[in-house]
């Protein structure tokens, strides 16, 4: 088997050293991001008890992830109205997505634990990527070769304003 080499995934990498969770006091990159702090780290979306945040190190453009404020390992830890809103916030990043990027699928889960493939393992979250026929799909394993099309900063304004415009929609 090939490998590529990503440098651009180093810095965040680095931050998992002897296994131990980054950030101060064992909280999650995840954990207590200020609101002022929403435009610098990409948070889309604030809920009741998730938020929605870009994947600074995407796997598509228009990677989100839907995360409770809640830190935990434990998918069964999360009380039900949680997992509602996982699931509404979720939707809600999928139509967010057709709006702005117009995906025409998309891939859904979360990664449990860091044998499943979850490099922040301490703080559950759920991945939304859109997808196009014939994006990259399996050209960073088949081809050593992986495409981002999309600046990030404009990707963010513009998810912000679908986000802001279908949210004020529904409240109507």
């Amino acid at each position: 088997m090939n490998r590529m080499y990503s440098p651009w995934r180093e810095v965040y990498m680095q931050s998992f050293k002897d296994d131990k969770p980054a950030g101060k006091d064992g909280k999650s990159v995840f954990a207590d991001i200020p609101p002022e702090e929403d435009e610098k780290r990409f948070v889309l979306f604030r809920g009741k008890s998730c938020f929605i945040i870009m994947n600074l190190y995407p796997y598509n453009c228009g990677h989100l992830m839907v995360i409770p404020y809640l830190q935990t390992t434990e998918f069964s830890e999360l009380d039900p109205a949680t997992k509602l809103e996982v699931m509404e916030l979720t939707d809600l990043s999928i139509r967010a997505l057709r709006l702005t990027l117009k995906p025409q699928g998309f891939n859904v889960g979360a990664n449990l634990g860091r044998i499943a493939g979850g490099s922040v393992d301490n703080h559950i979250h759920f991945h939304v990527v859109p997808r196009w026929e014939g994006d990259t799909n399996f050209m960073p394993v088949l081809a050593d070769a992986k495409v981002l099309s999309n600046d990030m900063k404009s990707t963010y304004k513009n998810l912000k304003n679908a986000f802001a415009d279908l949210t004020r929609s529904e409240e109507q």
